[in-house]
């Protein structure tokens, strides 16, 4: 056997996940990834094991809603033949094992640092040299923007080179904020602060990443939480996406110049994560999510003012989209701008709404369903222009799609009684997985504990982790004037990539 197959938050023996030596193990996830479409990697990372490191591969079935797990144990002098090499999805997987571990891959085609982590191997590495792409040439030049930006946006560096105002590369250089919140979980003894962690990891995915948190933890400790907690879980869910996909459209009307849209669009999510202040005391639902528990029922009262806030939403959203999707001087800066294939879709291994907009389907909730998921036979909005104006159009259908589910979800809720039950010791020696469809798409989270149920490892993935790539490749041949709305419409997280 070279895999397990196992599901979406399961947790398993560590022994029974399949050990095989590197060129096995290359050539059978290599084949995994290859034998459909339906296939794609959602983590391959590395961790300290005794004087070896043990590398972890995830392959996602979604034709099955299974996720292939196998392994291999190689050490940091080995010089080893790269996946990325034959598949361009791992490039970012290989490239963060070889900046944690210094492991030196032969073939790997753009082994340059990811994340500048305080513990990294090599520590001369410095976010002050990072290698940039150039060339040489004297009818082109280079724009560098940020990482200090004029808006109140994280850091990021920008590197442009441009033929004039035509953009012929774009490198995306991060890591200018890493935390360390991964060991962070390690060193965090006390659930709340992990739970406190998981909230922290990006600011606009608050209940997307928590849920993760507390869907693996749950797994865990083999407990399983009753309807009450997962709807409370579902709801938060899609309110951040209300939300979010609300205010991303804001933000790409004001990228335009198209005030009228900015404000109506600003105006309608403001009452969205008002909710959650009445809901749990945080516009961002922190305190909201917690395992096992929830502090914050969600009562009769609180469904009826939710019924009555999409309602007034629906009206004003649908005037405003009516608006802006007929508006010809939005239209020309949406319509074939920051365009990405689906051949580049697929080679960058690209999730959620960037995947999606790119006619590739790709979507957690229907492949490999959580919470409450399973109820509303979720169907995926997929387009196929790949552009600006694909990003825009899915975010309205999405929204659509989350106010049904709302309402859907309220009548079938129950009396907001809630019964807290205590958590067990999690499994020792075990692996566990969870993966949610957050707003901007998949986040994983995968943990390993020793003989006692310790963690003594957490891996966390957003999946702006995989989008970056798609961003940069969007930019070629555009203006460099259409960069801040193509990087909106994409809304990537710099500190969910950063951790």
């Amino acid at each position: 056997m070279k895999h397990i197959s196992i599901k979406n938050n399961q947790t398993i023996p560590l022994r029974e996940i399949p050990a095989l030596d590197y060129i096995t193990f290359l050539e059978h996830n290599i084949f995994l990834l290859t034998k459909s479409q339906g296939t794609h990697c959602v983590n391959y990372y590395g961790f300290p094991s005794e004087e070896k490191i043990k590398l972890i591969c995830c392959i996602a079935d979604d034709e099955l809603s299974s996720i292939y797990i196998s392994s291999s144990e190689v050490t940091a002098t080995q010089k080893l033949p790269s996946f990325s090499r034959r598949n361009l999805v791992f490039e970012k997987f290989e490239r963060e094992i070889h900046e944690n571990f210094g492991l030196a891959y032969t073939d790997h085609p753009w082994l340059k640092p990811v994340r500048f982590p305080f513990n990294r191997f090599n520590k001369n590495s410095t976010v002050g040299d990072y290698p940039f792409f150039k060339i040489e040439s004297e009818e082109l030049h280079e724009v560098g923007v940020g990482p200090i930006h004029a808006g109140i946006i994280e850091p990021g560096h920008f590197r442009f080179i441009c033929n004039g105002e035509q953009i012929l590369h774009l490198e995306v250089q991060l890591g200018y904020q890493h935390r360390g919140i991964e060991q962070l979980f390690i060193e965090k003894k006390k659930l709340l602060q992990r739970v406190t962690l998981a909230e922290n990891i990006a600011g606009d995915s608050v209940a997307g990443h928590t849920v993760a948190f507390v869907n693996l933890w749950e797994s865990l400790c083999n407990y399983h939480p009753g309807r009450d907690l997962q709807l409370a879980r579902t709801l938060a869910l899609e309110l951040e996406r209300l939300a979010i996909h609300t205010g991303d459209l804001s933000g790409m009307c004001t990228d335009v110049a198209y005030q009228l849209g900015s404000a109506v669009f600003g105006r309608l999510r403001t009452p969205l994560i008002n909710f959650f202040q009445s809901w749990c005391g945080n516009r961002l639902a922190k305190g909201l999510v917690r395992p096992g528990k929830t502090n914050f029922p969600f009562t009769p009262e609180l469904a009826a003012e939710l019924n009555s806030l999409l309602d007034s939403y629906e009206s004003d959203f649908e005037d405003i989209c009516e608006e802006l999707f007929t508006l010809p001087s939005a239209l020309a800066r949406f319509e074939k701008t920051g365009v990405i294939t689906t051949e580049q879709a697929v080679t960058t291994g690209t999730v959620g709404m960037t995947a999606r907009m790119s006619e590739l389907n790709r979507d957690i909730r229907s492949s490999h369903p959580h919470n409450l998921y399973d109820e509303l036979n979720h169907q995926p909005v997929i387009k196929n222009q790949g552009d600006v104006y694909a990003r825009a159009r899915l975010r309205r259908k999405e929204i659509n799609q989350s106010v049904g589910y709302l309402k859907a979800l309220m009548k079938n809720s129950s009396s907001g009684e809630h019964k807290p039950a205590p958590l067990a010791i999690p499994a020792p020696n075990s692996f566990a997985i969870s993966l949610v469809e957050g707003w901007r798409g998949e986040i994983c989270h995968c943990a390993i504990t020793d003989e006692t149920g310790n963690l003594v490892h957490y891996k966390i993935k957003d999946p702006s982790f995989h989008n970056w790539l798609a961003m940069a490749l969007s930019v070629r041949n555009n203006e460099i004037s259409d960069f801040p709305i193509v990087n909106k419409s994409f809304d990537l997280s710099y500190c969910g990539h950063d951790l």
